[in-house]
């Protein structure tokens, strides 16, 4: 079985002014690929109920984080000429958008709903699979890499693939 590519995104929050922090891909071979991403000068938004959520604080993405620049060049170079899947792609799709409109580069990869690969079979097996999963991973939630690794976890066992949980 295929595994589908999928891509995740933390962000500043939730709403307007919110942008990304941090993008993780599931790549079809099961490996993860993750950046965290340094503000852009513009980007001030900041709310501390999502970073209780995801962990990360503002002053690790100013000391640690990558430019936009370069984590779109990243991204490209993981995605290119693919399709990639995401869970919440109303939110991801925005924010990826908004990370390459500030890096000034061209998109080289399309950001699709999750949904549009799923059976009815699938959707009714999500939420109870997803679970276990979670439950029997030992990595931090809510971090962009575990989380994109989990929905293409939880993607192939629905489907009755096989595949190990990490």
């Amino acid at each position: 079985m295929l595994r589908p590519l999928v891509i995740d995104v933390e962000a500043s929050g939730f709403g307007a002014g919110s942008y990304p922090i941090e993008v993780g891909v599931a790549l079809d071979s099961g490996e993860t690929r993750c950046m965290i991403i340094r503000p852009e000068p513009e980007w001030q938004h900041w709310n501390l109920t999502a970073e209780s959520l995801h962990g990360i604080t503002r002053e690790l993405l100013i000391k640690k984080g990558c430019s936009a620049k370069k984590a779109a060049l990243n991204l490209n170079k993981w995605l290119a000429g693919t399709v990639v899947y995401s869970d919440a792609w109303g939110n991801d799709g925005s924010w990826i958008a908004l990370l390459f409109d500030a890096a000034g580069v061209t998109q080289q990869f399309k950001v699709e709903s999750l949904c549009c690969i799923l059976s009815e079979e699938q959707i009714e097996k999500w939420h109870k699979t997803k679970s276990t999963i979670e439950e029997a991973s030992l990595f931090q939630r809510h971090r962009a890499s575990n989380d994109a690794l989990v929905i293409q976890q939880t993607y192939c066992l629905t489907a009755n693939g096989d595949v190990a949980i990490q």
